[in-house]
C-alpha cells in the first residue's frame, strides 16, 4: 500500500507564498504523474497542478503563472509552490499520486492539509 502523507497547510496572507510537501513511500517517478488537486467548500475536487514522470506540468488556469510543482527523487517528495495567493484559493490540498499500468489506473491520496488565505 503506497502511503501519501501533505504537510505544510497554513494560514497565509493574500498575495503571499506558501509550499505544501507531499512525502510518498515510493520513488515519485514510479507513478504516472503526481502533484496536487483542492477542494473549497461545497466544491468539487479539482486539479491543482501535476507533474508526469517525464516532467510535463499540468496547472489549471486559475493558478498558472501562480502555481509549480517540483520532486526531491532522494527524498521521495514533491512540492506545491504557491505564490500571490488570491482569496479564492483556500481549500483543503489533497497529494495525488496516479499510476497507470497496463490501462489500469489506480489514484493514492493523502489525507489533505488546509490552506486559509486572508485579507
Amino acid at each position: 500500500q503506497v502511503q501519501v502523507v501533505e504537510s505544510g497547510g497554513g494560514l497565509v496572507q493574500s498575495g503571499g507564498r506558501l509550499r505544501l510537501t507531499c512525502s510518498v513511500s515510493r520513488d515519485t517517478l514510479s507513478f504516472t504523474s503526481i502533484g496536487w488537486y483542492r477542494q473549497a467548500p461545497g466544491a468539487q475536487r479539482e486539479m491543482g497542478a501535476t507533474l508526469s514522470n517525464n516532467e510535463v506540468l499540468n496547472r489549471a488556469e486559475a493558478v498558472k503563472g501562480r502555481f509549480t510543482v517540483s520532486r526531491d527523487n532522494a527524498q521521495n517528495t514533491v512540492t506545491l509552490h504557491m505564490s500571490r495567493l488570491k482569496p479564492e484559493d483556500p481549500a483543503v490540498y489533497y497529494c495525488n499520486a496516479h499510476d497507470e499500468v497496463w490501462g489500469t489506473e489506480r489514484d493514492y491520496w493523502g489525507q489533505g492539509t488546509q490552506v486559509t488565505v486572508s485579507g
